[in-house]
């Protein structure tokens, strides 16, 4: 037993991301490392430490507790306080008792740890081979959680019970399994299976190697992974890529590929330092990259594309599958169109069917769909584009703590929000509800993510718009409820993420937002905080013939714009060469299903199909995508600062100025290339010359940025540096989409200031 003469006790009370992560063990190791005695327990105010020791001994535990911390976790705050030293020999983990669980953050899913790996592939070792090998610092996490505390009994874990070897490491502080609730091994644990096409098992010894002969002889494979089935198919060859296009219903959108390692990543993709340790992180996202020309890629991978979606392997099944002849795989998320990934197995086959050659199955449950991160780097900081595996549930921090607000997001992109005190807990994404089982996995993610957290939220905040189904699930909910403009919402978004306070000037710039006059709002310039905002600024309001129509038809936006220009003395376009526009022009005359919009997104549509762009889309924002990637990543020196009126109490830029300047462009004969880099300098130009109105006006210096269009390269990091030039401090997404994935977030913010005000 230790003199307590000459020693000091120390109270931590520890806070964050510290449960089923290795905490515990991480604390129990290095205090008697170092010689301590005490205790750690979880408890209902979080990590409670008591260690024992001289003061120096102390010291040394204190920082090393944040420096050393396992991956998984994350220290939101740390307490220390004196209290009175005892008599004691040892330090001991104390077991957590029901009502006591700390109440604490729940890890997202991560990739295998490089120990697994090892192991996964050492012969010698009892689970060498085995698809679900994981510690406490790698593997499975949100994805497996039914129920709270996070024990394996409320986890998919529960109908693999611990054979004697497995139940060992999970009870040994010092081992790295200790109190990991995935642990298993092919004793007790999930295994995996081959089927056909319509789900009956194949007989085979070595399920998985069957499947890299199956996937090496060009058949397309359903592979169960951590948060839902992926497509997977060879993505050398051509023909399983054309195959497996015309099986999801994906003509020309890009796939994503899954390459073995990082030597295979560089061989594709331009790299820099920061681009291969995301790549290499934990939460392995898909990285969108600038790809190399001359590859043995299938060509079809991402056609007009000059990036390509690639992600190292993550689960022990994806190693073990680019283990031998396979190097590089398309990895696609197993659904049709925009309906959810597929989850369950007997789901698979039945959604899945006629779309594939065979099926990977295991038999431990997803219980919660996460699909793949989407990042990118722009402006030297990796943003997210898709923010789910491995991210999702991550909290966002808010400066200050708050009332607790459900906030449901928007109509595409969805994702929804809790908050409590300072935390903003995210969803993974959930995707476009526009169909039911979209809207059943909405449904599902709300009561799951308040189960786990344990939140009861006091208000709902839902978008405007009428006819979403997430506002429209809100409004048949009996909590108070507050609707919040889009364009609020990103430009609360954009504030809460940076922590700003003050007003600030939003440049808002997206595809479709429903706008407080009833008409579709889309490229705008706010003035406003969490409270409020004014309209101060927008793209002229033009008819969009069709709707949605119109949308997947930019031809029909371009005639719309030119018509409003010329009215009925259209110039002489080469767009137009062949299209019946009479029709069309009924439409606008009549203003039949033709809403008026002011869409920086539509925008972009119209002068990259009068460019000679896209006339027709594939997929969302594609004729965008390729008009910006036709400038060659160039702004060029040409430029136009369009025309700004003030009609009303408001200022507009002219669309009018915009055609009558690209008209002249293209009968001069320039390229398309030209018209890119002349468009997006001149609307550069443009935003900066208005901000500084705005600024004049208001005395406000501070910018946020927000809205899909802000995912154009070329558009954002010119309008960043321009903006800095002329001595704005810019305020940009970096932990949230700058697309309506992070919407939720600023419904969340408005929504706190709302019921605190």
């Amino acid at each position: 037993m230790s003199d307590s003469h000459n020693q000091v006790r120390r109270r931590f009370t520890i806070n964050g991301i510290v449960q089923g992560v290795g905490f515990r063990p991480f604390i129990y190791n290095l205090a008697r490392e170092i010689g301590l005695t005490g205790t750690v327990a979880n408890t209902s105010v979080g990590v409670l430490i008591e260690i024992q020791g001289e003061s120096k001994q102390i010291q040394a535990f204190s920082s090393r507790t944040e420096a050393e911390a396992p991956p998984l976790s994350t220290i939101t705050s740390i307490k220390e306080e004196p209290i009175p030293a005892t008599e004691e020999n040892d330090f001991i983990i104390i077991s957590s008792e029901g009502a006591s669980e700390v109440a604490t953050l729940i890890s997202p899913d991560v990739a295998l740890c490089e120990d697994c790996r090892n192991e996964l592939f050492d012969p010698s070792n009892r689970r060498y081979g085995y698809p679900f090998i994981n510690c406490t610092n790698c593997g499975p996490r949100y994805t497996i959680i039914e129920n709270i505390p996070y024990d394996r009994p409320y986890t998919s874990m529960k109908h693999f019970p611990l054979c004697v070897d497995c139940q060992e490491e999970y009870d040994n502080p010092a081992d790295r399994r200790f109190h990991a609730q995935p642990n298993a091994c092919p004793v007790c644990g999930p295994h995996v299976w081959l089927s056909d096409d319509k789900g009956h098992a194949l007989d085979s010894k070595d399920s998985v190697k069957l499947a890299i002969d199956l996937l090496s002889g060009g058949k397309i494979l359903a592979i169960k992974g951590l948060g839902g089935f992926h497509l997977a198919v060879d993505a050398k060859n051509d023909a399983a890529v054309a195959r497996l296009r015309q099986a999801k219903g994906r003509d020309e959108k890009p796939f994503a590929l899954m390459v073995r390692d990082l030597d295979k990543a560089i061989r594709y993709c331009e790299l820099d330092e920061k681009e291969v340790q995301t790549l290499d992180s934990i939460q392995a996202p898909i990285l969108l990259a600038g790809q190399k020309k001359g590859t043995d890629l299938a060509v079809n991978i991402a056609p007009g594309s000059d990036r390509l979606g690639i992600m190292l392997p993550y689960t022990p099944l994806h190693h073990m599958l680019m283990s031998h002849s396979l190097d590089v795989l398309v990895m696609t998320s197993a659904n049709f169109s925009e309906e959810p990934i597929c989850i369950d197995n007997d789901e698979a086959v039945e959604r899945l069917s006629g779309m594939v050659d065979n099926f990977l199955f295991h038999d431990r449950d997803i219980y919660l769909r996460s699909d793949d991160s989407v990042v990118i780097k722009m402006d030297d900081t990796i943003r997210p584009i898709r923010r789910s595996r491995g991210y999702a549930p991550r909290p966002v921090f808010l400066k200050d703590e708050g009332p607790s607000i459900l906030a449901v997001g928007a109509e595409l992109k969805n994702t929804v929000a809790l908050s409590k005190d300072e935390k903003v807990f995210l969803s993974q994404h959930i995707g476009d509800l526009e169909n039911l089982e979209a809207f059943e996995f909405f449904k599902m993610t709300i009561e799951h993510i308040q189960r786990i957290f344990e939140i009861e939220p006091e208000l709902i905040v839902h978008d405007l718009h009428p006819e979403y189904l997430s506002t429209k699930w809100a409004k048949e909910q009996t909590l108070s409820l507050l609707g919040v403009q889009h364009h609020h919402a990103h430009l609360a978004s954009a504030m809460a993420e940076n922590d700003l306070n003050e007003p600030v000037i939003g440049i808002i710039m997206d595809g479709t937002g429903f706008g407080t006059d009833g008409t579709i709002w889309g490229g705008e310039f706010l003035v406003g905080d969490y409270a409020g905002f004014s309209r101060a600024a927008c793209i002229e309001p033009m008819v969009l013939p069709g709707g949605e129509a119109a949308i997947k038809a930019p031809w029909r936006t371009s005639l719309s714009y030119l018509y409003h220009t010329y009215g009925e003395t259209l110039p002489d376009i080469p767009m137009l060469e062949g299209k019946d526009i009479s029709p069309i022009l009924q439409m606008i005359d009549k203003r039949i299903n033709s809403p008026f919009t002011s869409s920086c997104g539509r925008l972009f549509d119209a002068v990259a199909a009068l460019s000679g762009g896209r006339r027709e889309i594939r997929y969302e924002a594609q004729a965008a995508i390729e008009f910006m990637q036709a400038a060659n990543n160039e702004l060029g020196k040409d430029r136009t600062a369009f025309d700004i009126t003030q009609p009303e109490n408001h200022y507009i830029i002219s669309v009018g100025h915009i055609m009558q300047e690209l008209v002249s462009r293209i009968d001069s004969g320039y390229s398309l290339a030209s018209l890119s880099q002349w468009f997006h300098h001149s609307l550069i130009t443009t935003f900066v010359k208005m901000t500084n109105r705005l600024s004049q006006n208001s005395g406000i210096n501070s910018v946020v940025l927000s809205g899909g269009v802000f995912q154009n390269m070329l558009l954002f990091e010119g309008l960043v540096n321009a903006l800095t030039k002329h001595n704005f401090v810019v305020y940009t997404h970096k932990q949230v989409p700058t697309n309506d994935g992070g919407i939720a977030l600023g419904q969340v913010a408005v929504g706190r200031n709302f019921l605190e005000n």
